[in-house]
């Protein structure tokens, strides 16, 4: 286990310059950075979990392995007949006569159309919106503004807010240095209030309702839907749950139908989206409701921490105003108009373990100052948590050839733990049979990567053997709109249709993980080449990526 631990850790030493003051000045000065990197989660797969896997496929498409067989037998059956004796078993002097075989077309036709009665209805995803911001300016009637601002504006905001000592502030500067965070995030101005609490009630529904009465709006603009047509409402937002809900806020001010299906989320993290949109699809199958919306956004104003522990000022640097609305529906007639089929959800929690449960833990500090704590062990287990659950999907998407040679590698590595386990020689040679890592590039055309800061994607960039380009959507929206929490996987889809790169057939990964410790995957398919859409938060800057997002590695 502590060689485990001791791979897991990396060395870097850095110079820090001339001390300018103090009994050491004129001196140089060194610091030794220890960093810790993902779990390689493709070279220690749990064998349960693929069993997992395949039992999801089996469940769903054993039809697919026996009507071939069916086919096959009866094909060779009526093979072995002439065209006379054929004829003869059906209308002659066999023992089959004309009622008995209407009775049995009768009883076939009976028995297809149940079952194609009887499965869940498709459900598609018509259209989806992405809140922006209008740069230094308030919408009407909202409280509150976002504003948008540069690394170095965010610094000297936090600091004429009086709520940070220099240390503090110097550790949250390093961190937007590295973060992959570009100058144009936005920001909710009441953090940046001198000597005011900006978590209270007021300014948390003044930025929520902000964020996802802008979304709502452009939603139902776009797709020309009223909201009392829609029968089915998710909301998540994971730290700012007043009474009444925030849902009820949204059937409130848009006078929505009484007898309205609505959630509301809270607690479940940057993970979130992919649970409401999880939920909305077994709400609509369940009451045939026709439409849902699932709303994802965070109050950044509530992740906002003005004290001293640096674990707790992590997301500071990070969390960023966002929010998306998404329109689902399992009405066939929306077929036509839709632009995803909703495929698969995989869901991981991996809240059992008492470390992922403490990984990321809103608490207060020795001062007794609320915040969201980042537990150190966080890539570990988000590394163990991506395991499992990209174990699970697997068998669901990937194709034959490659689920063959990784459950051929998994199997060996379950079968033979001890070759398996041989450590590589010093001379690089390849002395263990090293695992087969699948190909992930051939189950999908696109990925939706949750993009919480630069780290964590070159980490998943590196263990998925993905391409800089595969990952291009993700680096894009940290760059320009920073970490927006659940809402981060829906800015990377809208970058991929600024770009026009979906086309009819398409398959989309969105993958999100969150505290808990949560890891979730949905997978779209495109049912028709999507457009360039003609209101995107992209839209003013799309030429501009990835040549900008480039221009400040």
């Amino acid at each position: 286990m502590a060689r485990e631990e001791q791979a897991l850790l990396s060395t870097e030493i850095v110079n820090r310059g001339v001390e300018a003051s103090g009994p050491d000045a004129g001196s140089p000065t060194f610091s030794v950075r220890v960093r810790r990197r993902l779990p390689d989660f493709l070279q220690s797969v749990n064998l349960k979990y693929v069993r997992l896997g395949y039992h999801y496929l089996i469940s769903h498409g054993v039809y697919l392995a026996t009507i071939p067989v069916i086919v096959l037998v009866c094909g060779a059956e009526l093979g072995s007949l002439s065209r006379d004796k054929l004829w003869s078993k059906v209308w002659g002097e066999a023992s089959y006569d004309l009622a008995t075989v209407l009775a049995f077309l009768a009883v076939l036709a009976f028995t297809i159309s149940v079952y194609i009665m009887s499965r869940p209805r498709p459900v598609y995803l018509i259209d989806f919106a992405c809140y922006k911001p209008a740069d230094d300016l308030k919408r009407p009637g909202s409280v509150i503004a976002d504003l948008q601002v540069s690394k170095a504006e965010f610094i000297e905001l936090a600091r004429k807010s009086g709520k940070f000592d220099e240390d503090s502030l110097a550790f949250q500067s390093r961190l937007l240095a590295k973060s992959g965070i570009g100058d144009e995030s936005y920001m909710p101005r009441c953090v940046f209030e001198p000597n005011t609490n900006c978590a209270t009630m007021k300014e948390g529904r003044a930025e929520a309702s902000t964020a996802m009465f802008a979304a709502l709006d452009e939603l139902f603009d776009k797709c020309r839907v009223r909201p009392k047509d829609v029968g089915v409402l998710v909301v998540n937002c994971s730290l700012f749950n007043p009474t009444p809900s925030l849902s009820a806020m949204i059937v409130n001010h848009y006078k929505m139908r009484g007898n309205i299906l609505s959630y509301n989320l809270g607690g479940m993290g940057c993970s979130a989206g992919v649970i409401a949109v999880d939920l909305a699809r077994d709400m609509l199958q369940a009451s045939g409701a026709g439409l849902a919306v699932v709303v994802s956004t965070e109050a950044v104003s509530f992740t906002w921490y003005p004290g001293k522990r640096r674990s707790m000022l992590i997301p500071n640097a990070f969390f960023r105003a966002g929010c998306a609305a998404v329109l689902l529906s399992n009405r066939r007639r929306d077929f036509h108009r839709a632009k995803y089929q909703l495929e698969h959800v995989v869901r991981t929690h991996k809240g059992a373990d008492d470390r992922a449960f403490r990984s990321v833990y809103q608490e207060e500090d020795e001062q007794r100052i609320k915040g969201l704590s980042i537990s150190r062990d966080l890539l570990e287990v988000g590394g163990h948590a991506l395991k499992t659950n990209i174990t699970t999907l697997g068998p669901l998407v990937l194709p034959f050839s490659e689920q063959l040679m990784f459950f051929a590698g998994v199997l060996f590595r379950h079968l033979f733990p001890s070759k398996a386990s041989t450590p590589a020689p010093a001379d690089g040679s390849s002395a263990a049979a090293a695992p087969y890592i699948p190909d992930f590039k051939r189950a999908f055309e696109h990925f939706c990567m949750h993009a919480a800061s630069r780290d964590v994607l070159e980490h998943l960039q590196e263990n998925l053997g993905l391409r800089a380009s595969d990952l291009e959507a993700s680096r894009a929206a940290l760059h320009r709109f920073g970490n927006t929490s659940s809402s981060s996987i829906w800015y990377e889809l809208a970058y991929l249709e600024a770009k026009g790169r979906v086309r009819r057939g398409d398959r989309v990964w969105q993958l999100a993980f969150g505290s808990g410790f949560k890891c979730n995957s949905a997978v779209w398919r495109a049912v028709r080449r999507v457009r360039l859409p003609s209101r995107s938060p992209w839209l003013d800057c799309i030429d501009q990526y990835p040549a900008r997002m480039d221009a400040h590695q």
